[in-house]
């Protein structure tokens, strides 16, 4: 067992929309002064940096640290889709925890284009070939988004199987929006009636394009230390890592034929619990959850990948308002992907800042009382599923 990682300082900026935002390095240089700021500790004081981003060239990292501060530290640049902020984030946890630094960064960021994500390669092996091939398979492919087709033929799947109703999903996608509207960092503020986002235009059954994320930019971070560090800098009873894991993706990804499995279920599902056992907490123990939304489908399969409900039972779940204030857990009170945005390599980090702000009681109007412990869960295809556990105790 390694030591104790506390998570002392955290930042973001408002997420944009693509064209609108500042450019990548002054986004991720914002989200590291304000991160720093908020530890109240010097540049001088971090020993390494994890930077995360999907779209962009060789070493953007660097230039977005540079800008904080030529100090010649090692930085360290992540790509692991749409999981990329959380895997820079448990990167730096693994050097404080393992004693190889005292207090390192983790920043994520990206500038996004407008429209779907594409393949930016087109002469050489596609990484989601497998995934689109049980795609294939199982449902064919059409002209709509990849990843609609995907996340959406997974709650297609899953509606097939349970009789879930459309309006299911689309309440999720009210429920993010309600949420985002008292986030002043997420991109959308107004909100919608299930109704409305029933109405909007159809991307792939059972998903309107309310209920997919936009194209986002934006920049998060987060400072980590170990315990020593904390007390030497005067800061006491920071929120902690109580646990921690990365899974990718296992023979049932392929061979099951099954979208709910090739979309990351048992990835998310395997990652949850061993986060559990490390923590010695179930999912009765939490209070507030981050959970990767980028589709209304993805949420409500999560839901029970991560325990919060039983298998098959997201619908009651959803419609006896557990997943939001006054219920049992609290979900993506930020917005989440849905409505707060998703910039890929910013996200986990914005995950992170949110639960953070939970945990130390800061998150202002879309406060969730007495939250103690907070559960984070960041999924990319491809894949990697990163789950964390923060506590504040």
């Amino acid at each position: 067992m390694g030591r104790k990682v506390n998570v002392i300082g955290v930042g973001m900026v408002k997420f944009q929309k693509p064209g609108a935002s500042d450019e990548y390095n002054v986004m991720a240089a914002g989200a590291i002064r304000t991160a720093m700021k908020d530890a109240g500790v010097p540049w001088s004081a971090v020993e390494q940096a994890y930077a995360g981003y999907v779209y962009g060239d060789s070493t953007c990292g660097q230039r977005a640290v540079y800008a904080v501060g030529l100090s010649g530290i090692p930085v360290f640049n992540v790509n692991n889709n749409c999981s990329t902020g959380s895997s820079a984030l448990m990167l730096a946890r693994q050097a404080v925890e393992g004693g190889l630094a005292e207090c390192v960064l983790a920043v994520g960021f990206e500038q996004m284009e407008k429209g779907a994500l594409q393949a930016k390669w087109n002469d050489r092996t596609n990484p989601l070939d497998r995934h689109a091939n049980v795609m294939n398979d199982v449902q064919g492919v059409n002209a709509a988004p990849g990843a609609a087709q995907m996340f959406g033929g997974a709650g297609r799947e899953y509606r097939f199987k349970h009789g879930t109703k459309r309006e299911t999903f689309a309440k999720i996608a009210e429920k993010a929006r309600r949420h985002a509207s008292k986030n002043p960092y997420a991109l959308f503020q107004e909100t919608y009636t299930v109704e409305e986002i029933l109405a909007s235009p159809e991307v792939f059954d059972p998903l309107t394009r309310y209920q997919c994320c936009p194209p986002t930019c934006g920049a998060a971070a987060a400072l980590l230390c170990s315990d020593d560090f904390a007390k030497k800098h005067g800061i006491s009873n920071p929120v902690w890592i109580a646990a921690q894991a990365m899974t990718t993706d296992y023979p049932s990804t392929f061979d099951e034929k099954s979208m709910i499995k090739m979309i990351g279920y048992d990835m998310a599902k395997a990652c949850a619990n061993q986060v559990y056992e490390k923590a010695g907490l179930g999912p009765s123990d939490v209070q507030v959850v981050e959970l990767h939304d980028c589709f209304t489908a993805n949420e409500l399969l999560t839901y029970e990948a991560l325990g919060l409900c039983p298998e098959g039972g997201a619908e009651k779940f959803i419609w006896d308002g557990d997943n939001t204030f006054g219920g049992r857990f609290v979900t993506n009170p930020s917005g989440g992907l849905l409505s707060k945005g998703h910039p890929l390599g910013a996200t986990g980090l914005a995950q992170c800042t949110e639960l953070v702000w939970q945990l130390r009681g800061q998150a202002e109007q879309r406060q969730v009382q007495g939250a103690r412990v907070a559960l984070q869960h960041n999924l990319g295809l491809g894949g990697a599923c990163v789950v964390t556990m923060y506590r504040a105790d």
